[in-house]
């Protein structure tokens, strides 16, 4: 029977982003999907500032930029009757070239390190798959199906279908990242808990020299006030488009299309398929060595972008502690935590997305047939869209402010709890926050210095030696990495004199003294 540490079912950007950070960590792993190659439909497009930052720890950052939406365009989203009408509420949203500028001038912690990017779904997977192929440790398999499973005290022996014929394969780890319908939740028995909502058509068509003729200039959202909901969405090349409508008729999308379009085109129709909106996520992120990520997990309506998005969170998060576990030095409650940590992360990006979906609704209620830009009507849309518009795009504290307070193996204290779902970002360097991006004296990053592993980050006024620390993780086999830093604007925005900082780039602990060996145990879950 063939083995493994790891197998990944499904190819999609959360399993092979799992499957990235394993190889690259040396954990020999198999990755699976049923499709024989990766899919075409546009589903997400875009990766928000915090997977960026991920990206560019995982060594993918600039190929994703380079295979993306052209960095000087501006993300612009518009509110319109038609897309030849003038908007009734335009928000202006800076390029990739424009947000850099923006993050190079920042000095407190207040901006990613990282721009958002807009990138298709069918472009960024075949990106990612080959990333992931070049790496040694990592099989990637299309074409090869889960079927079933069953584990032990050990490991976890799947059934797998190719070709027509099933084989076994024993892995010591399973991880379903299978999407929505995911048939290894399914045979968990593991329920989704939520709502779903309105089903609508979505399609994807091919129009050359469209973008360049947009009355409002380059964007990548223009929402169509119309009874039908529509919504068209600029894809990476801006060659394509998806458009979003409420219709029970298929056959009818490339009609509404064209209405919502308003000019004379000409078009190649690419897909039409139906989707539900759901807001859901699963009671239970596992059970024993059988583990789920991204939307098998969690099901998000795509307002605000934080379906895919918070799957990358659970890649990062999960992956760091697989490969310690497999390593030894991770202790029974490392992959514990995965829950833990990840479970509330995906109730707060359904509770942000349903805020945005309420909003849209808002709106999108006053829309009358034929409305007239101008009109009384159309100014009274406008101002409610102004404000209610702006919780789908306005998302930065959302993407990047969540903190893992209550965490078993972060050292919060007992009245540290997380912060509201605020959509602002505002810096944060308590335990379980992401570290926030600052700039070192030599110009480079601070999160560009840090090892893949975990960091003893020292700042300005540290007195005392971490070697206590680093002796209890060598005790465990594990590495620890001390890092000086002693610009002042470090230690102002960061709180403390020391910081241990994980793997994902999450704070695990921080003090005016230098930490003690306890510190270490708990951090990788030996309790």
């Amino acid at each position: 029977m063939e083995q493994t540490d790891v197998l990944i079912v499904g190819g999609g950007p959360v399993g092979l982003t799992l499957a990235l950070d394993l190889g690259r960590r040396g954990v020999d792993c198999v990755l699976i999907d049923q499709r024989e190659t990766p899919g075409r439909l546009p589903k997400m497009e875009r990766c928000n500032a915090r997977s960026m930052e991920i990206y560019r720890r995982l060594g993918v950052a600039e190929a994703i930029r380079a295979a993306g939406f052209p960095a000087g365009l501006p993300m612009d989203v518009f509110i319109l009757t038609a897309l030849t009408a003038p908007p009734l509420v335009a928000h202006r949203y800076p390029s990739v070239a424009a947000w850099r500028e923006r993050i190079a001038a920042c000095r407190d912690g207040s901006e990613p390190l990282e721009p958002y990017q807009l990138i298709s779904q069918y472009t960024l997977e075949p990106l990612l798959k080959a990333a992931v192929e070049r790496l040694p440790a990592v099989s990637v398999r299309f074409g090869c199906a889960y079927v079933s499973h069953a584990q032990d005290a050990a490991g976890v022996v799947v059934a797998l279908r190719a070709g027509g014929a099933v084989r076994t394969l024993r892995a010591r780890y399973l991880v379903g990242c299978d999407g929505g319908a995911s048939l290894v939740r399914e045979r968990l028995g593991i329920r989704l808990e939520g709502e779903s909502g309105a089903s609508l058509h979505q399609a994807l068509f091919r129009c050359d020299d469209l973008f360049a003729r947009i009355p409002t200039g380059p964007g990548r959202h223009w929402h169509i006030a119309d009874p039908e909901g529509g919504f068209i969405i600029a894809q990476d090349d801006t060659r394509h488009f998806s458009y979003h409508c409420v219709t029970d008729d298929a056959a009818a999308v490339p009609a509404l299309w064209e209405r919502a379009v308003a000019m004379p085109i000409r078009y190649s129709t690419e897909y039409i398929g139906r989707w539900t909106q759901r807001l859901m996520v699963a009671e239970r992120f596992g059970e024993g060595r059988v583990l789920l990520a991204g939307d098998a997990a969690h099901l998000v309506i795509p307002t605000g972008g934080l379906g895919m998005n918070t799957g990358v969170g659970d890649a990062i998060d999960l992956g760091w502690k697989l490969a310690a576990t497999l390593a030894g030095w991770g202790g029974p409650g490392l992959l514990g935590s995965y829950e833990a940590e990840r479970r509330p992360v995906a109730l707060r990006a359904v509770r942000a997305s349903a805020a945005a979906t309420r909003g849209r609704r808002r709106w999108r209620a006053l829309v009358t047939p034929g409305l007239e830009p101008g009109s009384e009507a159309a100014r009274a849309l406008a101002a409610l869209a102004d404000i209610e518009q702006r919780k789908s795009n306005d998302l930065l504290g959302i993407e990047l402010g969540y903190r893992y307070a209550g965490s078993p193996i972060v050292a919060t204290g007992p009245d540290d709890v997380p912060d509201p779902d605020r959509w602002e970002y505002v810096p944060d360097a308590r335990p379980g926050a992401r570290l926030p991006h600052m700039w070192r004296a030599d110009g480079t990053a601070v999160q560009d210095a840090l090892e893949p592993g975990f960091t003893l980050l020292r700042l300005a006024g540290a007195e005392g030696s971490g070697a206590a620390l680093a002796a209890a993780f060598a005790a465990l086999g594990a590495k620890l990495a001390e890092c000086t830093m002693p610009e002042p604007a470090l230690r102002e925005v960061y709180g403390a004199a020391w910081l241990l900082l994980r793997p994902d780039l999450h704070i695990a602990w921080r003090g005016e003294t230098p930490p003690g060996a306890a510190l270490a145990r708990r951090v990788t879950g030996h309790g």
